[in-house]
């Protein structure tokens, strides 16, 4: 047996993400990696997150580049930086250059020359402008476009129903205000932009991109045909003309200050019920399976049974028996057949499996294959044939919240459901990092939109299961992992997610949240077969995932109170509290690879950790049990005060007494 190399129980890849590079354009500090330039800054003020370049497939997918020729020339208060980027995926063959700029007055610079290499079907190609959401959502904007009309508009607060968000077209330049003098605009050239809300995707930004929804898509590009965009970002004043240089205030290098975590009483919330998915790979659980499973307290098992597959009742009697061995309800996602909603037999069929097959239900979900939500006849004939079953019906969609803003359910469900992930669009590690950000901005949308209906957000999961969107079958070679199969389910980094995931969620109201599957690569721990591909995602056979631990810690504290929880700087370490009674439990978990430390206070005289991290992970996974029966005291400051060093995506646990 072949242990799983330390990298991929770290960031799940055999090589460290990239580093960024600290970069300065006069009063902004800028980060550069793998060719983006990401969290420009003016102090500690987020003025764009993100300004990259893309090549997105006719299925939406975007093509992965390699960066070649690449040269970076830095001053203390400017920039140049050019590269070439391949793009080389099946049929499709292009490649662009760059060429950055960061000047000393705060002039940024981004452009991309590109060329088809191939004739090949795309939906978008080029450059992409990234607005962070707490710095911009509800707050006023100014847009030109390209007839020269001009308008104050609003980024949306809730998350936006319509793509693009209207009044968000033709775009020459996008400005919003980053201090009570200063605005960054941001100017387009080489194509018609427009801004979507990337919140219903998860995302947390709104993204303002070139080539618009409104044209025909996708389309063949011929070779030989070049591409050319340019994004440029200045400060100006308030009246529109072009600010002096100021302090940034902010060192672009050094160790980091340590963070500042508060967790306070502030509601009764508490924290949702916890599922998981029956795993895809459609085998009944082994002994240790179920036995280690059966230690997490979660509340219900999902399954997505399609009544349209031939398969269905030997699914759902395998099923049926892992259920009842773990002491579970079923999660029951029912999936019509395209004719099902006009068919009734369907769900006499089911009616009469579910009987037999004695298993207790806790909510029963309907979709309809071909539909991206629950169609209305679909759920009445559901609350006609279902009703001896006595189970809450819902509605909603196995897709993002964007199905449920294009086609919304029925409101008279019992509940509305819609599922999350984080990579519809980025897939590194930054990126995914944000999204929790997002994620909590659509229960407040759904709220808002289905008022008094509970939310589940079912499945949550580290990849798409399946694409929505598609417009083709799979482009691109078929060789290599399953397309919703990510190596960092194995991680310190993905159990670092998920804790970000349940943060975000949990003192949001929504009453449940599914997450994973039971086990196998998309789950809370591995089969004793081990991996199909262990080259590319090599667990150890009968391991478990990191993320086991953090389930397996909330397992006695399911009725537990949520802590609203606060940090001097968010999106770098996830931190979750909850109080039981006289006991509070706080989970620290750093998303970087790079050490942080945390300063909490409000302890009292008994403090326990325990770590998850390089040092231990392999014991961990591999001897769970072992693991878990270790902690260490710490001795808090006469403040009530202790400061924790969290290592490159640890995870840490930390239990104390009220002080």
């Amino acid at each position: 047996m072949t242990p799983t190399p330390l990298a991929f129980l770290l960031h799940g890849s055999s090589q460290p993400p990239p580093p960024p590079r600290p970069l300065r354009a006069g009063p902004l500090t800028v980060l550069y990696q793998s060719g983006d330039l990401r969290s420009i800054r003016l102090g500690s003020i987020e003025v764009l997150r993100r300004i990259y370049g893309a090549v997105r497939d006719q299925n939406w997918g975007t093509v992965p580049g390699t960066r070649v020729e690449e040269v970076i020339e830095a001053t203390p208060d400017a920039f140049r930086i050019s590269y070439l980027s391949r793009h080389h995926q099946g049929p499709i063959r292009f490649s662009w250059f760059a060429h950055l700029v960061g000047e000393p007055d705060g002039t940024l610079r981004f452009r991309f020359s590109g060329r088809a290499e191939s004739t090949f079907s795309r939906n978008r190609i080029g450059l992409c402008v990234l607005h962070p959401i707490f710095e911009c959502a509800g707050k006023p904007c100014q847009v030109r476009r390209l007839d020269g009309s001009s308008d104050e508009l609003t980024f949306p607060g809730l998350v936006a129903c319509r793509q693009p968000i209207p009044g968000f077209l033709n775009l020459a330049s996008l400005a919003h205000p980053v201090t009570d003098s200063l605005w960054a605009e941001v100017r387009f050239l080489g194509d018609v932009f427009e801004t979507e809300d990337q919140r219903n995707w998860t995302d947390a930004s709104f993204k303002t991109y070139g080539t618009p929804l409104a044209l025909p898509f996708p389309v063949e590009i011929a070779e030989g045909t070049e591409v050319v965009q340019e994004v440029e970002v200045r400060l100006v004043t308030a009246a529109g003309s072009r600010s002096r240089p100021v302090s940034a205030g902010r060192e672009l290098s050094g160790a980091p200050a340590p963070i500042d975590v508060r967790f306070s009483d502030t509601s009764d919330l508490r924290l949702p019920e916890l599922g998981v998915s029956c795993a895809s790979h459609g085998q009944p659980l082994g002994p240790s399976e179920l036995r280690r499973l059966s230690t997490l307290g979660l509340s219900h098992l999902r399954f997505d049974l399609h009544l349209g597959s031939a398969s269905w009742t030997e699914a759902l009697r395998v099923t049926a028996r892992d259920a009842l061995e773990l002491g579970l309800p079923l999660e029951l996602a029912v999936h019509l057949s395209p004719r099902g909603a006009s068919d009734p037999a369907e769900l006499d069929r089911l009616a009469v499996a579910l009987q037999r097959a004695r298993v207790d239900l806790v909510r029963i979900l309907i979709l309809q294959d071909g539909r991206p939500t629950t169609p209305p006849l679909a759920l009445a004939l559901a609350r006609d044939r279902l009703a001896d079953l006595a189970a809450p019906l819902g509605a909603g969609t196995a897709a993002d919240l964007y199905q449920l803003h294009l086609d919304p359910p029925p409101r008279d469900a019992d509940f509305i459901a819609w599922s999350m992930n984080p990579q519809v669009h980025a897939v590194d590690l930054a990126s995914i990092a944000e999204t929790p950000e997002g994620a909590a901005h659509q229960v407040a949308a759904v709220a808002h939109a289905y008022p008094g209906l509970p939310g589940i957000v079912s499945p949550i999961t580290l990849k798409p299961r399946f694409n929505p969107v598609a417009t083709a079958d799979h482009v691109g070679a078929s060789a290599g992992l399953p397309p919703e199969v990510d190596p960092r389910q194995m991680s310190l980094f993905g159990a670092g997610w998920t804790l970000g995931m349940l943060a975000a969620l949990a003192p949001s109201g929504i009453e449940s949240m599914t997450f994973f599957e039971t086990s196998g690569w998309r789950g809370m721990l591995e089969t004793a077969a081990g991996s199909h591909h262990p080259e590319l995602f090599p667990s150890t056979p009968g391991c478990v995932f990191p993320v086991f631990h953090l389930f397996a810690d909330l397992a006695p504290l399911s009725r537990a109170r949520v802590m609203a929880a606060s940090s001097s700087a968010p999106g770098t370490v996830a931190l979750l509290g909850l109080r039981q009674e006289n006991q509070l439990s706080a989970w620290f978990a750093n998303l970087t690879d790079r050490p942080q430390s945390i300063r909490f206070s409000g302890l009292g005289p008994e403090v326990q950790i325990r770590m998850l991290d390089a040092s231990n992970v392999v014991e961990a996974v591999n001897e769970p049990e072992r693991y878990r029966s270790q902690a260490r005291a710490l001795q808090p400051t006469m403040d009530h005060r202790i400061t924790v060093a969290l290592p490159p995506f640890a995870l840490a646990r930390v239990v104390t007494t009220a002080p």
